[in-house]
């Protein structure tokens, strides 16, 4: 339960930031009356998160499919060994949190996989979208909403010790798909399972992240970051690639063609292979929600059966089942989305 902190202006308590002279009162003004979507609350998301509830953006949707394994305290900056043993979803142990640093911001946790059939109704009240992600999948569906919706967003990404940043604005600046036209190939990329991931190096992705979306909530335009932003964090080195003139040069499906693709679920995949955790998400959804003490019954036999309102877990043949209520399920022990479909209809239905 939050704690409500009074003060005889709401707007006291950013004092330190309002004295920032390209901020002042009315920028802090503008944050307090905006709304903004975090895509994923991980590591990048986290810290996002962290960083807009403390500068009193007014309302903050969290969007994440996942749960907290232990393994992610090491750069999931909300998180704390109680939220692993109360097998909380990280989007609503993000908000729990959240809403303990600044009563005066409103949290809104979704627990669900994003893709074709919901994003547009996730972002579409949002005043700018933040990539929190760690897929190139979601980051297209997420710029086919924005360029379609005409509205802001902001993407990162970080491996090992590097990251990279760029602002996106639909019609005046280059999208994604401008300069990765396609998803890269399974294999041809690092993944954090490969290449690992530092937590500083998330801290200043996303940090740099937070500060664009401060500069696009309250109007300093002139002050954006116009390039792709890549930092190493290890090796100490900076690069600034100048993207801008990409704009209207290239022949971009997406902001030039207006061929939404992702948006439409002509490309990606519904059922995925997450990043590092030798884990395959089977993506199905029930109009229902499911009966979780009626499955831990039916479930019984297999072994110790764990649930709370927000997820169920057990384990049968050597993998570990994490399903949710809308039926979508993460299963762990395998990369193959053969099997993982196969186990899922065994043990959790079709």
């Amino acid at each position: 339960m939050s704690i409500p902190v009074e003060t005889a202006d709401p707007i006291d308590r950013y004092s330190r930031q309002v004295r920032f002279p390209a901020l002042g009162v009315a920028g802090q003004r503008k944050l307090m009356g905006s709304k903004v979507t975090i895509c994923g609350c991980g590591a990048l998301g986290t810290v996002l998160a962290n960083h807009l509830v403390r500068a009193g953006v007014g309302q903050i949707r969290l969007i994440d499919r996942d749960f907290i394994e232990t393994h992610n305290l090491q750069r999931q900056i909300l998180f704390d060994e109680q939220d692993v043993a109360d097998n909380l979803p990280k989007a609503e142990a993000a908000a729990r949190k959240l809403r303990l640093i600044n009563s005066q911001v409103t949290i809104e946790p979704v627990v669900t996989d994003i893709d074709h059939t919901n994003i547009l109704d996730l972002v579409s009240d949002a005043d700018l979208i933040l990539d929190g992600t760690d897929n190139f999948e979601t980051r297209y569906l997420i710029n086919d909403a924005a360029v379609k919706l005409n509205k802001p967003w902001v993407f990162g990404g970080v491996i090992g010790s590097e990251g990279q940043t760029m602002t996106i604005r639909p019609g005046l600046t280059p999208c994604i798909r401008c300069l990765i036209e396609d998803n890269p190939p399974p294999g041809l990329t690092p993944t954090c399972e490969t290449a690992g991931v530092l937590g500083p190096a998330v801290s200043v992705i996303a940090s740099f992240e937070a500060v664009e979306a401060i500069k696009l909530l309250t109007g300093a335009f002139d002050a954006l970051n116009t390039e792709l932003f890549v930092v190493d964090i290890w090796d100490w080195t900076f690069r600034r690639l100048k993207v801008q003139g990409l704009l209207g040069k290239v022949d971009c499906p997406c902001c030039k063609h207006r061929n939404f693709e992702w948006l439409d679920g002509t490309l990606g995949s519904h059922t995925t292979t997450l990043c590092g955790r030798n884990a395959v998400q089977i993506a199905t959804r029930r109009a229902d929600k499911l009966d979780f003490a009626g499955m831990a019954l039916r479930l019984a036999p297999v072994g110790e059966v764990r649930h709370n309102a927000f997820m169920l877990r057990f384990a049968a043949e050597g993998h570990e089942f994490t399903v949710f209520p809308d039926g979508r399920a993460i299963i762990k022990g395998t990369n193959d989305i053969a099997k993982a479909r196969t186990l899922y209809a065994q043990f959790v239905g079709n």
